[in-house]
């Protein structure tokens, strides 16, 4: 098949462009901009488009299909000369199904830890040396591509994103899965530019558990209570549902151990969140056929999905680590982690509102108390970001008030943050920056040296 790639660069379309040229497919792509490691990872494997723009001479009668990125708009030229000439126009998530229709499909939705939940499953799956087909939403140690497709594996996880699947097609990406197995993870209100209310976002789950094929399974963590609540509504495919929670467990000088039947396994891994994720891995692992033992053995060397409470550095008496948090429940969760993990330490905690739901003025309040846990908060956001997704001015003052503790303190110069971070000194205190961002591009791995280099 030869397929056109339309926002080739985005992170889950590279990724599935490298995934169907290892399957032996003619890939073709374009982009207006493309950033790394998409932008390498494309030429290394003669993938990168020769100039950057839209060219709708690209789109001829020999492509078989078009696959339409997020990144790109509805009026883009070269999705108007596919539509001219007849070519098949898809999502990437409708391209995913049509690829795997045949396979027992696994979804992992939820409005966090979808990603390590995926993440961990497919660790386990690796170990254990069960082959399956997938995709993640982050990059994994072992794995080349986020991205498998393959006519020989039975079974594929799919991490399912809540958001639209294109601008041609508005539906949630998960609700083009039509899962066999599925997880939620938990509730918490996001993109509120999609879905204005919180009950129209909670629909987009009560959708996807109706979307479960026939007397098919879903796990839900029953330590939220929005999925509690949906769990005991009646649905017309009468799913399986289960519920799970946080691991047993017990923490002995910094490393934290899982119980289970008399036994103790150590892993890298810690923090609530990560152990309520654990549960979920282990529930689908189980239904998938391997057994509780080795589970636990294969999970022991899981060492986090990237970006996911990811550590930079390490001090003599200090860590630093960078987590994709950026919502309420997440920053709440990722702080209270680390805190608890490292009870003796100091911790600063530094968070940049880089998203649109982050940086509406309405859903700021939304933060409220979520930093409380540490000892220093530090807010950054930029004015160039918000004037970029042409959003109302914000001040720091109103920053500081949504989230209404005495530890804030904001930053609106990328500077003056690294000033602060450079003049603290770090022993005994870890730092840990959340963000879905960059930072406007500050280098974690040269920051963790600086601030760790020996005098």
């Amino acid at each position: 098949m030869q397929i056109h790639f339309i926002a080739i660069g985005g992170s889950a379309m590279h990724n599935l462009a490298i995934a169907l040229h290892h399957k032996g497919y003619i890939i073709t792509g374009s982009d207006d901009e493309i950033f790394e490691p998409s932008r390498s990872r494309l030429q290394q494997l003669g993938l990168l488009p020769e100039s950057m723009g839209w060219y709708p001479d690209k789109i001829t009668p020999e492509i078989d299909a078009v696959i339409l990125g997020m990144h790109a708009r509805a009026d883009n030229p070269e999705l108007a000369r596919a539509k001219e000439l007849g070519i098949k126009v898809y999502s990437y998530p409708e391209f995913i199904y049509e690829q795997t229709k045949n396979k027992k499909r696994v979804v992992i939705g939820g409005s966090h830890g979808k990603t390590t939940i995926t993440s961990m499953i497919l660790h386990v799956c690796k170990q254990v040396r069960m082959e399956v087909d997938f995709m993640v939403g982050a990059q994994l140690e072992g794995f080349d591509c986020m991205v498998k497709l393959s006519e020989s594996a039975p079974v594929v996880i799919l991490e399912g994103d809540e958001y639209l699947s294109s601008p041609d097609d508005r539906r949630p990406k998960f609700h083009l899965y039509l899962p066999h197995i599925a997880v939620l993870s938990g509730i918490a209100w996001d993109h509120i530019n999609v879905f204005p209310t919180f009950d129209i976002y909670v629909d987009q789950f009560r959708q996807f558990i109706a979307l479960i094929q026939s007397h098919g399974k879903l796990f839900y963590s029953k330590d939220d209570t929005s999925l509690a609540d949906l769990a005991g509504e009646s649905f017309a495919n009468q799913p399986v549902i289960e519920a799970y929670s946080t691991h047993p467990h017990r923490i002995e000088e910094g490393v934290t151990i899982l119980t289970d039947s008399g036994k103790s396994y150590p892993i890298q891994v810690f923090g609530q969140h990560n152990l309520q994720n654990l549960s979920a891995a282990k529930a689908v692992c189980l239904e998938l056929g391997i057994d509780a033992e080795q589970f636990y053995k294969a999970i022991a060397s899981f060492a986090g999905a990237s970006k996911r409470l990811e550590l930079v550095a390490r001090g003599e008496r200090s860590v630093f680590y960078k987590d994709f948090a950026h919502s309420p429940s997440k920053l709440r969760a990722t702080t209270s982690a680390l805190k608890q993990q490292y009870p003796n330490r100091k911790l600063v905690a530094c968070m940049e509102l880089h998203t649109f739901s982050s940086l509406n003025k309405a859903f700021l309040q939304h933060y409220s108390g979520t930093m409380e846990l540490a000892d220093q908060a530090w807010i950054y956001y930029s004015p160039k970001t918000l004037a970029h997704k042409k959003l109302p001015d914000i001040q720091p003052e109103e920053v500081a008030q949504a989230f209404g503790t005495q530890n804030v303190q904001v930053f609106t110069d990328r500077e003056a943050l690294m000033d602060q971070i450079l003049g603290t000194t770090w022993d005994e205190t870890n730092l840990l920056m959340m963000t879905s961002g960059t930072f406007d591009g500050i280098d974690f791995k040269k920051l963790g040296a600086t601030i760790y280099a020996k005098p």
